[in-house]
């Protein structure tokens, strides 16, 4: 068994932001593979999260970005389960990076299941009728459309965005904050406005 140092602990909290027995265990549980604990606590935090999320989240912060030169502004709120968690520099950094998305990459929804009914069915029709169908298989129209639909989602869906120039969506990032904080985390509504729109 590998020796766990105080520093390779540090290290691996630093990079997970868990606390520090959290950490000491997943360094014993890969023999101080730091890589490997990270990861174990990245799957820990995610089962972390899915037991959190039916909890009541009510509190939070309503926040506001306007982007330089007054052009465009959003509103956005977020919600967690105490006032303590929502007045904590790492919850108002999440607030503003998720604010700072959305005044850039323009979603129109939250999440796929806030998608109105009648926008999903429209946006399927659109894509049913469009050219790229065209003298395709019908036994693999639905499979064109199903992957058309998912990129879609991946720009027209806060949740599901690429963050930033990352390898994680937006909802992998409000997933750690949810294992950092240890409750729940919800993205209620936000709202986009641009000069002239």
């Amino acid at each position: 068994m590998a020796t766990i140092t105080a520093e390779t602990v540090k290290t691996l909290r630093e990079l997970s932001g868990a606390g520090i027995m959290e950490c000491k265990r997943a360094l014993e549980e890969s023999d101080g593979n730091v890589e490997k604990a990270a990861a174990i606590l990245k799957e820990r935090g995610q089962a972390a999260a899915a037991k959190r999320a039916d909890r009541d989240a009510h509190d939070g912060l309503v926040s506001s970005y306007i982007h330089t030169g007054g052009r465009i502004g959003v509103l956005i709120e977020v919600n967690c389960e105490t006032d303590f968690v929502a007045r904590t520099d790492e919850f108002q950094r999440l607030v503003r990076d998720l604010a700072i998305q959305v005044a850039g990459l323009r979603p129109l929804y939250t999440t796929i299941e806030s998608i109105p009914a009648a926008d999903l069915e429209a946006k399927k029709a659109e894509l049913a009728a469009s050219d790229t169908l065209a003298g395709k298989p019908e036994a693999v129209r639905g499979q064109i459309i199903e992957g058309q639909l998912k990129k879609w989602f991946g720009e027209a869906v806060l949740l599901e965005q690429v963050f930033r120039d990352q390898d994680r969506t937006v909802g992998a990032l409000v997933t750690e904050a949810i294992a950092k904080t240890g409750e729940n985390i919800k993205v209620r509504r936000f709202v986009r406005f641009e000069l002239g729109e």
